[in-house]
């Protein structure tokens, strides 16, 4: 059986494999669109974070002895701390600047946490084994799909639409909003603004921290392995709406799955899909599939 002139069973892999890869898209978008959405800030620090969460858990397994399922909360949560530290030092003296200041900022610090871990481990990369209990692969008829695969796409689903649910339909999202837009006037109501801005930056790093974690075990844990994917994802927010969260999920997904496709129409244009997606969608609606025209 074929479709369009393709074994469905390359098809159906290819289909799956770009799920899994628009999982992580949709993962990492999520905490960027979160970050500039409710604080204004291009955070392009947001793969050196992906980056740290990876090498979080490699590091807890290496040196300490604590396995993946205890990472997967460890890890996500440093990172958020260390999102919570840049937010303080750094990032609350430029709200009222240009955003570019917050760009250059936070390029700068993706360049030297990548030269640190650079020095450190070289750029060979770290393996991470999969966790025993998912371990092997289910047989779907059409193709074996490693049960590790599934338990991202399951995990970033879940997460994605948990973050969506707190922000937009439950009163703590509506005070974030709200703060962001007048902070004035929710302080006036006792809420504590600057406390909220800060622990949104450390969500949203926590959220990259996280994506580190699940993708540890499929690559190699390398200082490059965030510089190679924040572009991808930056095109992936632009597309959806910047600031959009659930624009951002269902880009993801669904661009992982356009990736996935072409890789068997196309194979030569895998690699520029998403980009040139991403200029007919500026040309035809520079905000964005899902963000708001100014």
């Amino acid at each position: 059986m074929e479709i369009f002139g393709i074994p469905h069973q390359a098809f159906l892999g290819q289909l799956l494999l770009g799920l899994v890869n628009g999982a992580f898209y949709a993962l990492l978008s999520l905490g960027l669109a979160v970050i500039f959405g409710l604080l204004g800030i291009v955070n392009f620090a947001h793969g050196a974070l992906y980056m740290l969460g990876a090498f979080a858990a490699w590091i807890m397994l290496d040196k300490f002895g604590i396995n993946y399922w205890f990472a997967l909360v460890l890890a996500p949560l440093t990172v958020g701390l260390l999102g919570v530290v840049i937010e303080r030092l750094f990032l609350k003296r430029l709200y009222k600047l240009d955003p570019l200041y917050g760009l250059l900022l936070t390029f700068g610090l993706a360049l030297i946490a990548e030269g640190i871990f650079r020095e450190l481990y070289g750029v060979s990369g770290q393996t991470y084994n999969v966790p025993e209990l998912l371990s092997g692969a289910t047989n779907l008829g059409f193709m074996v799909l490693p049960n590790y695969r599934a338990w991202v796409v399951l995990v970033s689903l879940a997460v994605c639409l948990g973050t969506w649910y707190l922000i937009e339909r439950t009163r703590l999202g509506a005070y974030l909003r709200a703060g962001t837009e007048n902070a004035s006037l929710v302080q006036a109501f006792g809420i504590n603004v600057p406390l909220m801005v800060t622990l949104t930056y450390g969500a949203g790093a926590a959220l990259a921290g996280l994506a580190g974690v699940l993708a540890a075990p499929i690559i190699q844990v390398n200082p490059l392995m965030g510089s190679n994917l924040i572009i991808v994802v930056f095109a992936v927010v632009v597309i959806g709406g910047m600031g959009s969260i659930m624009g951002s999920i269902l880009t993801g997904l669904g661009l992982g799955i356009v990736e996935g496709l072409t890789r068997v129409f196309y194979p030569e244009a895998s690699s520029i899909v998403v980009f040139v997606i991403m200029v007919i969608v500026l040309m035809l609606r520079p905000a964005g599939l899902f963000g708001k025209e100014a």
